[in-house]
């Protein structure tokens, strides 16, 4: 098994026990779609507590890699949804995950197809 099938693995394992409701096949995707970044402990998770991950998040992912138009007030209520879906208690919101829930909620999941 690859590291990055590891990954892949422990991403959709933390799914199910999150009871996140994604495909294993789509958390795939985001997967292979983060690269290297995966790999690094810090890149790998986001942040719910960091201001400044969180607009990194809102103009890089939503904006510039989704392609949504929508107020950043709107995208910032999205990002704190995700940020409560994965729970507070939680201290690994993988990127991987976090992303997908994103992509699902505003039905961009085409960008990964």
């Amino acid at each position: 098994m690859s590291k990055r099938d590891e990954k892949i693995a422990l991403y959709q394992k933390a799914a199910k026990d999150l009871k996140l409701g994604l495909e294993d096949a789509f958390i795939q995707k985001v997967t292979v779609g983060l690269g290297p970044s995966i790999y690094n402990k810090d890149a790998e998770t986001v942040s719910c507590s960091d201001a400044s991950e969180l607009a990194r998040v809102r103009e890089n992912f939503l904006k510039k890699k989704l392609g949504l138009t929508q107020e950043d007030d709107k995208l910032d209520a999205a990002i704190k949804e995700v940020c409560e879906k994965m729970g507070s208690s939680n201290r690994n919101k993988y990127r991987a995950l976090f992303y997908a829930l994103l992509a699902k909620k505003f039905g961009k999941e085409s960008v990964y197809a």
